[in-house]
């Protein structure tokens, strides 16, 4: 049913022209998800709770993003750009939101079956 409802969702996206978003954006987009994977993948890892390794991995990328519009905003004719940091933000929620769908599954579903058995 994920599977269905994924295919469904990247088959519309093709169709939604609404916004605009410059290369500089795509590349803060690709950098938040990066960054959310890899704290992702390491708050896991080490604590195996996915809604902490999903916060954190959220907050990773959205503390990125901020720093680096703060720290452009302090050169010379640079201004804090708030659609980049959102950019940064949203790749970050789709690194988490995605990761958090699809680790641990395999685990959860031996646990359950185990259940089953006794």
């Amino acid at each position: 049913m994920k599977v269905l409802v994924t295919v469904l969702i990247l088959s519309f996206t093709g169709l939604c022209q609404a916004q605009f978003i410059s290369n500089d954006g795509e590349y803060h987009f690709a950098a938040g998800a990066v960054i959310s994977a890899g704290t992702y993948a390491i708050v896991y890892a080490t604590t195996k709770d996915k809604k902490k390794a999903f916060w954190y991995g959220l907050g990773a990328s959205t503390l990125a993003g901020i720093t680096k519009e703060v720290i452009d905003s302090g050169k010379e004719l640079n201004r804090f750009d708030a659609g980049d940091m959102a950019a940064t933000s949203l790749g970050g929620l789709t690194a988490s939101v995605t990761l958090s769908l699809f680790v641990g599954k395999k685990k959860a579903k031996k646990r359950q079956k185990a259940m089953l058995n006794y």
